[in-house]
């Protein structure tokens, strides 16, 4: 009787066993926030109610401080956690996002395919018409408006200016993979799709939807999107959400899906317009080498990432539910252009100290 006794309460004590190991680790259930568009209010979470380290805060700030930061946010399910202003910069102040704006194109040229004014699929020529390149026509004809989206579209890339005499041929489009301005081809596409001007179209499908500020600035090499910071962690809000804002799907999350991962088998770590985080390999601005292992080693490997030259940056990470932006002067004065580079590593070894 006694040797049942024991045995029963063995059973009993594994499949409590059990059950424990196969229940699923506790999910942050916490509603996802989105500001008001009519208000500067925004909902706000302590470093200590997500068990983070504040003792490791200061560290960070330094290290932005020291690095030629304006300003620094991060965003958990909406919410700020923390942000930060540094050398008079201040939440309303406006700053440039380089290439990170390329997002914002990339975004536009998405909502304009769901409205079915254009496909991504089709050539270029289609809405600019043909000769917009000084290739040969059949070579230009090569181009449709994706190879646009994720940079293989076989121009050349050693001059910064978009004009036509430029862009001139190097290989057939989708056969190579370069960092390009051409890019802003996209905006006269968007424009000419929907036969208005694109920053009021991206105004009023993207900007005015999202409760941002800011403006394109017409520059001598290209348009440059500016905003406050603020306005940025909306349109990283925005893709941390899919395309969705509160109950409104902005951008189709197919789309949005699709310019979150691998666009094509060159630089895998390249969407349409956005840099990713945790894949085999990648390529940078400026070379045709492969590089192997992960864009930003020290971060989330399902991160992705606007990236802008002098060190602009949205940092979304699904996992954890998680907007980061950073915006400034460069980190490195004598490496002021575009930069996968050691400040990246260096920032999220800061980060990482905070979080986990």
């Amino acid at each position: 009787m006694k040797i049942k006794l024991i045995l029963i309460i063995i059973s009993v004590s594994l499949l409590a066993c059990k059950k424990k190991i196969d229940e699923p680790a506790p999910t942050n259930s916490e509603h996802m926030y989105f500001p008001p568009t009519n208000t500067s209010d925004w909902e706000t979470k302590s470093i200590s109610s997500l068990g983070w380290k504040q003792n490791a805060v200061e560290d960070l700030k330094k290290c932005l401080a020291e690095k030629n930061s304006k300003s620094f946010m991060i965003l958990v399910n909406g919410r700020i956690v923390l942000e930060e202003y540094f050398n008079g910069h201040t939440k309303d102040a406006t700053w440039e996002w380089n290439s990170a704006g390329k997002t914002l194109v990339s975004a536009a040229t998405g909502i304009a395919q769901q409205e079915n004014l254009l496909k991504v699929n089709n050539a270029v020529s289609q809405y600019l018409g043909t000769g917009w390149t000084s290739e040969p026509l059949v070579k230009e004809n090569l181009i449709s408006v994706k190879h646009l989206l994720t940079m293989t579209s076989g121009l050349d890339e050693s001059s910064e200016l978009g004009v036509k005499s430029k862009l001139t041929y190097v290989a057939d489009a989708g056969n190579r993979w370069a960092y390009a301005n051409v890019f802003q081809k996209l905006m006269d596409v968007v424009s000419a799709a929907s036969k208005q001007n694109f920053e009021n179209y991206f105004n009023a499908k993207i900007r005015n939807k999202l409760g941002m500020d800011g403006f394109w600035n017409d520059g001598f090499i290209f348009k440059i999107y500016n905003s406050s910071t603020r306005s940025m962690a909306r349109f990283g809000l925005l893709a941390l959400n899919k395309g969705k804002w509160n109950n409104e799907q902005i951008l189709n999350e197919s789309f949005f899906s699709e310019s979150t991962n691998t666009s094509q088998n060159i630089n895998l770590s390249y969407g349409y317009l956005w840099w990713l985080n945790g894949k085999g390999s990648y390529m940078i601005p400026g070379s045709q080498s492969i590089f192997q292992g992960s864009l930003v080693t020290n971060a989330p490997g399902d991160m992705y990432t606007a990236m802008g030259a002098s060190d602009q940056r949205i940092y979304v990470i699904p996992s954890k539910s998680m907007v980061i932006v950073r915006m400034g002067n460069a980190s490195d004065p004598a490496n002021p252009s575009f930069a996968v580079s050691g400040f990246d590593n260096a920032l999220w070894q800061k980060i990482n100290a905070v979080i986990n």
